[in-house]
């Protein structure tokens, strides 16, 4: 009778509390991981003036503006690959969680035992990048660009699991443009800059 009840206790009471830290925490991992694979490859790889082409007029008008959309890939396809290996190894080695957590009291939160929490990746990680314009005075325009990289993970604890979707977005780059931009290029699109890393990937 009292393992009864200790089962149902685990199951409506302690299992739920732990499962939503045991997410919490395993997004705050994910999300450093994807941080840091981020700055790392574009620090190694990502030069603006080797990525954005700017061609002017003899009046000094943009007449021209492509991204090497090449280049971005394989940049994006190393994110993507970075990101998914470390998240392997994360979530393999997991995090152990004190039961002590669901009484939210700070004396008691390293108390108990710790239930173990692994995780794994799941779908698709994908890379693309956004491309952002604005104003910096007279015939000068801003030009940002940004990476960003989501996952679906499955967060792992003994008697349950959850999937989660990870987002996060870096500015890599951020330069002043000197000269008149037409319109048509506010927009630049970098949809074909973009790397989509199916789970199934082994390296």
């Amino acid at each position: 009778m009292s393992f009864n009840i200790f089962i149902y206790a685990l199951d409506k009471i302690i299992t739920p509390t732990i499962m939503v830290v045991a997410d919490a925490q395993m997004r705050f991992k994910s999300m450093e991981i994807i941080n840091n694979a981020i700055l790392n490859e574009c620090s190694k790889e990502f030069n603006y003036d080797d990525i954005i082409h700017i061609e002017k007029d003899k009046d000094g008008n943009i007449v021209f503006l492509k991204a090497d959309t090449l280049k971005m890939n394989k940049i994006a396809t190393d994110i993507s690959i970075s990101s998914q290996n470390e998240l392997k190894k994360m979530g393999e080695t997991g995090i152990k969680i004190p039961i002590g957590y669901i009484f939210k009291n700070n004396i008691l939160a390293q108390m108990g035992p710790k239930v173990p929490v692994i995780m794994e990746p799941i779908g698709y990680i994908e890379t693309k990048y956004q491309s952002e314009f604005e104003s910096a005075g007279i015939n000068q325009t801003r030009h940002k660009i940004y990476v960003q990289v989501s996952a679906r993970v499955r967060v792992i604890i003994p008697t349950k699991n959850n999937e989660i979707e990870v987002k996060r977005e870096v500015p890599i780059a951020e330069t002043i443009i000197v000269g008149k931009i037409p319109n048509t290029f506010i927009d630049l699109d970098l949809n074909d800059a973009s790397y989509k890393l199916d789970n199934t990937y082994k390296n």
